[in-house]
């Protein structure tokens, strides 16, 4: 059965990570997330802090060590509080994917968990592994490496990496691996609402989505009436 469109409203978080994105960008991002009914919105950590007098209750998202994550882990982690101080809600780190192609998954736990320091919770920190990069045995090192290191969530991608985003493959395999101990993010790619279906039907219970009115608005239509709207 599809999820109601209210539902599914509430697992995205509305993103914004072009970099030409400016100020207005987000003020129009932000109006928008109010007017669909997203959980957040997600935008570059340069963009914040945004007027909370605008936000209304969307929760606001964005990323650290984005999107190579090809950083020195006190880097991350300085980034992400500053994000925090910002009025970040939720930060969503890139791993070294180089790292967890290698097996080096206590190099991936320690990076997560230097993060983590930085900004305990309530602050939510979504671990993002770019599972198309990744063989099945890498994606399940990541996810247990994230839980470890005391992530609220693993997502699957950046949206920004040649090999691809989200797939209900990945999506499956890391949710089978957390249990539900963890929240599993799908992003990359889903641009229909028979895609976010799809990857909530998977074990998705968050959406990164650049297109949000666009799955929205085609939730009930039927698969092979759906086209890709492009984005994030």
């Amino acid at each position: 059965m599809t999820p109601d469109r209210a539902s599914v409203a509430r697992m995205i978080d509305h993103t914004l990570l072009k970099p030409e994105a400016t100020p207005a960008d987000v003020a129009a991002l932000v109006a928008e997330a109010r007017r669909l009914g997203t959980y957040s919105v997600c935008v570059s950590p340069s963009m914040l802090p945004i007027d909370p007098a605008t936000l209304g209750d969307v929760k606001v998202a964005t990323v650290c060590g984005f999107p190579s994550g090809k950083h020195h882990s006190e880097i991350k982690a300085a980034e992400a509080a500053r994000a925090v101080a910002d009025g970040a809600d939720e930060v969503d780190m890139v791993i070294d994917v180089g790292a967890a192609t290698e097996g080096r998954f206590d190099d991936v736990q320690a990076d997560i968990a230097a993060v983590r320091a930085a900004i305990p919770a309530p602050t939510v920190l979504k671990v993002i592994i770019e599972s198309a990069a990744l063989s099945d045995d890498a994606i399940v090192g990541c996810c247990r490496a994230a839980e470890a290191a005391g992530a609220d969530f693993v997502k699957t991608s950046t949206g920004f990496h040649p090999s691809g985003g989200a797939s209900e493959h990945a999506v499956q395999l890391m949710a089978a691996t957390v249990g539900g101990r963890l929240g599993v993010k799908a992003s990359g790619g889903i641009r229909t609402g028979a895609a976010a279906a799809a990857m909530i039907a998977a074990g998705a219970t968050r959406l990164g989505v650049s297109g949000s009115a666009a799955v929205l608005d085609t939730l009930d239509a039927p698969a092979a009436e759906q086209t890709d709207s492009g984005g994030y």
